[in-house]
This record gives C-alpha cells, structure tokens and sequence, in this order.
C-alpha cells in the first residue's frame, strides 16, 4: 500500500492489530518506509506503535520523522513515557520539542525530568484522578466520564485533602458497589500504601509486589499526591534492574540496555566487557606471583602443578554460587534484621560441608594415585579450606558492599573467581610449603 501510494489503507490493515503486533509490522519495513508510515497515519495510531518499540529505534526514529510529528506523537503519549524518551535526547532536540509542545504539557515533563532517572518520581506518570474526600460516588461517577480519557489507567481513585495530600484510596470495584449518594471518605480504604517521589524504582516495585498492587501512588515529602506508578512499569523495573545485576555479575560494565540485543554492535559489545577483563588481567597477575614465590616448592614436588587448575576453579565455583545467592537476595530485599548473620552463618556450614565432601574425595584420589598419603592429605586440606573461605568471600563481600550502599553486583562473578584463586593457591602452596618434609 505504501509503495502504491494508498495511504488510506494503512490504518485499515493496522487498526485491527494490537499495538505490540503492529509494532512489528513496522520492524519489517525499511528505514524509509518507516518515516513514510508515520507521515501518513494518524498520531493516536503512531503514538500506539511508537511505546511499543525499543529505545533505540524510537529514538532512530524521532530524529527521522521531524520536529512537528515529533510533538504530536510525545503529546498522545502517557508523560512518563514521554519523559525518558526526551531524557535519552540531546539538549538541543530536547529542548527544541519541549518548545513546540503545549505549555500545560511542556511543564509536566520538565519536572518529571527533574527527578532522578531510577526513582519513583522519574518513573511515576502524572495523569492520574483524584478527588476531594466530599465529594458523593454520584459526583464522582460524574466527574470520572468528563475526565476519564485523560488517564492513563483506572486502577484505583485517589483521595485528598484541600492540600492535594493524599488520605485515602478505593478501586472501581468499591465506587460500583458503593451508595450513589455515599460520600468518599466513608467508604475510601485510609491506611494507603505509597511510596516517596525519591525513593529507588526497586523500593516502588517491592511495594507493588509485597501488597498485590496493580498501580502504587507517589507522594513527595509534604504527602502531597505527585502521580503513580502502574504495574506495567514495574515489569519494566524489574527486567531493567535484573538485566543491571546479571550484567554487572559477568563483568559488563556501562549501559546495560541493549547487552542481550543482536542489534548491538560488536564494536559496543566489545566496549562494555573490556574494563573488568583489563582490570582482571592485572589482578590476575597476583595468582602468577604467588606460583613464582613458591617455585622452590613446585620444583621439588612437581605433582603439586597436576592441581592447581583443580583448586583454583573450584575456589571461584563455590564462591560465585555463593555470590549469586547472596546477590539475589539483596536484590529482593530479603535480609532483614538478623537474617545476614542467619545467611552467613549457614554458608559457613554450606562450605564446611562442600570442602569436607570435595576435600575428602580429592584426598583419596590423590593419596592412592600417588602412593602418598602426605600429598593427599595437602591437597584434600587446602581444598577443604578453600572452599569454606570462598564460600565466606562469596557471601560477605557483597554484604559489606550493600552495607556502604554499593550496588553488590559490582561484586561480579569475574571478580570473586579472580579473588578466590588468589585466596586458594595461597593456601594451596603455603600447606605444600609446611609440610614439605611429607611429600618428598
């Protein structure tokens, strides 16, 4: 149709689509198809496709389509959406289109600008309704058909003071059910749960998750009602945070949008894993110092050599699985009170018991293969106790992390491995060392 100039049959063959569905009908033009099909359909339509598509291509495309189409499409979407896209713009765009938009509208995502990225303020959407406590259901039905296209959702209603604080909540469901003529502070639920426009957008989906919420209202340090943040957003909080921490527990540093995505290049790709590996490659040289300090001893016996790659990766092993428990746990919120000293006193018997196990086996391996009991007994011993103290590592080191408020994924997988392989060959070759005289 577009290449035949029927632009009227476009919003024939998409209007039937979910917006998802026709988001990827647009994915399978050309980049000049593309600018030609939001040229010609109209805004409410483009506005639909436009949320569902990735950051990258909305942004490819804002640039394509010009200023003014630009501003339709930003004043049919819901303000928080809004609000990141034109966060991800430069200065000049940005301020360009903000200019070109209505006032009422260009001062809304200015202050949701003004929040913090991953708060819940930066998050929030403001097109929200509210009313006065006063006011009967009859009115209140009234007033929702005036004003209800405005909203984004119709989760719940919100209930506030002559200050705009909030003080109480109800869902459709209570207003349907409730007296016409039944004002809303006797029938509103007063004990809300909220959250602060500063608190972190993990803070926000927590809330969500612990209460069954389907949208959760932001209020700012007054108790004044600045808008709400919905489940949908939450989805997206949570795969961005789970994308962060998976990313920093591989060593991936900067922007984690985009690590699993093909259209990312390798050049990037390549950019974002560099910084850990350089900065591993020279803590890695401490491992190699530490076999070079104990080269008498590995000359002497040089059967010890066959199990260093054994050691050192069963040191990193256990210490990421610990890491990755701990990591997860932290992220969920769930060490609370004494429930830190309660993890780390169960990793402590988690590895007593792997490096019993794994020592004691490795023992007998090595002590028959070798006819040499001494030597089984170094190996099994250095294992047993590698294991304990990786296992410690992998959970402490993230707790003291979240304790000075470091995001404990920065304790990446590589990062514990490259400490625990230090921490075992030192154990390894300072045993061997000790009990020298056994094994020659």
């Amino acid at each position: 149709m577009l290449r035949n100039e029927r632009n009227d049959q476009v919003g024939f063959i998409l209007d039937p689509l979910r917006p998802y569905d026709r988001a990827e009908v647009l994915r399978r033009l050309e980049p000049a198809q593309q600018e030609h099909l939001f040229s010609v359909m109209r805004t409410a339509l483009a506005a639909d496709i436009f949320q569902e598509l990735e950051r990258e291509e909305q942004l490819r495309l804002l640039r394509m389509i010009g200023p003014e189409k630009a501003v339709s499409i930003l004043d049919e979407m819901s303000s928080d959406d809004a609000a990141d896209l034109l966060a991800e713009l430069e200065y000049p765009h940005r301020r360009q289109l903000l200019s070109l938009l209505p006032k009422e509208e260009a001062k809304e995502l200015r202050s949701l600008l003004a929040y913090p990225e991953q708060s819940a303020g930066g998050i929030m959407t403001t097109e929200l309704l509210a009313f006065p406590a006063h006011l009967t259901v009859q009115k209140v039905f009234k007033e929702l058909r005036r004003v209800s296209r405005e909203a984004e959702t119709i989760y719940y209603l919100y209930v506030v003071d002559e200050a705009e604080r909030l003080v109480g909540v109800l869902s459709v469901r209570d207003l349907i059910l409730a007296e016409p003529e039944a004002r809303l502070d006797e029938i509103m639920i007063r004990d809300v749960v909220s959250v602060r426009v500063d608190d972190d957008q993990e803070e926000v989906a927590r809330a969500i998750e612990r209460y069954d919420l389907l949208a959760v209202p932001v209020v700012d340090r007054h108790g004044v009602l600045a808008g709400f943040v919905t489940v949908d957003d939450v989805i997206d909080v949570i795969t961005d945070e789970a994308t962060e921490d998976i990313s920093r527990l591989s060593g991936i540093s900067g922007q984690v949008t985009g690590v699993d995505d093909l259209r990312v290049g390798a050049v990037d790709t390549a950019r974002k894993r560099l910084p850990w590996l350089v900065f591993l490659l020279f803590v890695g040289l401490i491992a190699g110092r530490i076999i070079a300090q104990f080269e008498t001893t590995l000359e002497t016996v040089v059967i010890l050599a066959f199990f260093i790659p054994m050691i050192a990766d069963m040191a990193g092993n256990t210490g990421t699985q610990s890491l990755a428990v701990t990591v997860r746990g932290l992220a969920l919120g769930k060490f609370r009170n004494g429930e830190v000293w309660r993890l780390i006193r169960r990793e402590a018997v988690v590895g007593l018991i792997l490096g019993a196990v794994n020592g004691i086996a490795i023992a007998a391996i090595a002590a028959v293969w070798q006819r040499n009991i001494a030597l089984g007994f170094v190996i099994g011993f250095s294992l047993w106790f590698t294991l304990i103290v990786a296992t410690m590592i992998g959970a402490i080191v993230p707790l003291i992390l979240s304790r000075f408020r470091v995001d404990p994924a920065v304790a990446s997988g590589p990062f514990i491995t490259t400490v625990n392989d230090i921490v075992g060959l030192t154990i390894y070759f300072t045993t061997a060392t000790i009990l020298m005289a056994y094994l020659i």
